[in-house]
């Protein structure tokens, strides 16, 4: 009886040390066409992450990476995703990188600088740090 007790205990508790035992998935989505449908894909792309890795019992870190016409994505002013952006930042395992290269492109073009939103990171160069990441292992995402 006692046997049959604890074994039905374990049970009981086995989804439960299932979800603590939750995988970490990492994932890079490459941004680099200025177009409001193809920014909103892209993070519609990291909700959906979050929320099926959530609903699985694991976690996700995710870094969007923008550069090129993509940059505008983080231009505070310019960005058409920018309250989705503030939002996502708070709800959501997620960094937003801005290349560093696209930046000094856009300020040497305009003559003005560039500022940013709040929510973005600047690296080097947005293509080396999507390598980068790949080399580390994030699965790699492009809207």
């Amino acid at each position: 009886m006692i046997r049959r007790h604890a074994l039905a205990a374990m049970l009981a508790v086995a989804p439960l040390m299932a979800m603590a035992d939750g995988k970490t998935h990492h994932v890079a989505i490459h941004v680099d066409q200025n177009d409001p449908h193809t920014l909103n894909m892209a993070l519609n792309n990291a909700q959906n992450l979050a929320s099926y890795y959530e609903e699985q019992g694991d976690e996700v870190v995710i870094e969007m990476v923008a550069y090129g016409p993509g940059l505008h994505m983080l231009v505070d002013g310019k960005s058409p995703v920018k309250d989705r952006i503030e939002t996502m930042s708070l709800e959501l395992p997620i960094t937003f990188s801005a290349c560093a290269n696209t930046i000094a492109g856009m300020e040497k073009r305009t003559g003005e600088t560039v500022t940013l939103l709040d929510e973005a990171e600047v690296v080097p160069s947005g293509v080396v740090r999507l390598i980068e990441l790949q080399e580390e292992g994030y699965a790699y995402i492009r809207p």
